[in-house]
C-alpha cells in the first residue's frame, strides 16, 4: 500500500536500512504533480536501486518564494501521490528550506536534482560530495513546471 511509503523521522532509520542500496535522494515542493515531475523521479529512481523523496512541509515550501497561496495542494496529499508512484520508494518530510539535516542522516550514495537547478553551487549537492557520493543535475522536460501550471489555472480564472 502506498501509505507505507510515507516515513516520520522517528522511523527513517529504521526504514532507510531496510532499503537496497545505491541510495538515491531528491526533494521537492511537487505541488501540482505533473509530467515534469514523473519523468524527474523516474530518472532519479534510475541512478540506484532505491529513491527516497524529501518532500518539503508546507512551511517550509511557504517560505521558498514560489507565489501567494503555494502551495496549493497540502502536504498530506502531496505525500499520498508521490508515494503513490512506482518509482518512489519511501517519502519523507522535512521543515528546512533545504534538507541537509535529512541527507545526513540518510547520507545517500546519489543526490538528484532537476537540471534548473546549479549543482556547482547547491549546498546539498556539496554535502553529499562532502562524503564521496555524486549529485546529479536531471534534464527537465520544457514547458513543465508548476509555476507555469498555476500561472495558466490563474489567468483562466481572471478571463
Amino acid at each position: 500500500m502506498s501509505a507505507d511509503k510515507i516515513c516520520d523521522t522517528a522511523t527513517l532509520a529504521d526504514r532507510i536500512a531496510a532499503l537496497p542500496r545505491p541510495l538515491v535522494f531528491t526533494n521537492g515542493v511537487f505541488d501540482l504533480l505533473h509530467r515534469g515531475h514523473v519523468d524527474c523521479l523516474q530518472r532519479a529512481r534510475a541512478l540506484g536501486a532505491s529513491l527516497v523523496v524529501g518532500l518539503n512541509s508546507d512551511l517550509s515550501a511557504r517560505g521558498l518564494g514560489k507565489g501567494a497561496g503555494r502551495p496549493l495542494v497540502p502536504w498530506e496529499d502531496r505525500a499520498a501521490v508521490l508515494a503513490a508512484l512506482a518509482s518512489v520508494d519511501l517519502v519523507v518530510g522535512f521543515d528546512e528550506p533545504a534538507p541537509l539535516a535529512l541527507l545526513d542522516r540518510l547520507r545517500p550514495e546519489v543526490y538528484a536534482k532537476g537540471g534548473d537547478y546549479d549543482m556547482a553551487t547547491l549546498a546539498e549537492a556539496a554535502r553529499v560530495r562532502g562524503w564521496g557520493a555524486s549529485a546529479v543535475a536531471l534534464p527537465l522536460l520544457p514547458g513543465r513546471s508548476t509555476s507555469a501550471l498555476v500561472r495558466r489555472i490563474r489567468s483562466l480564472d481572471a478571463g
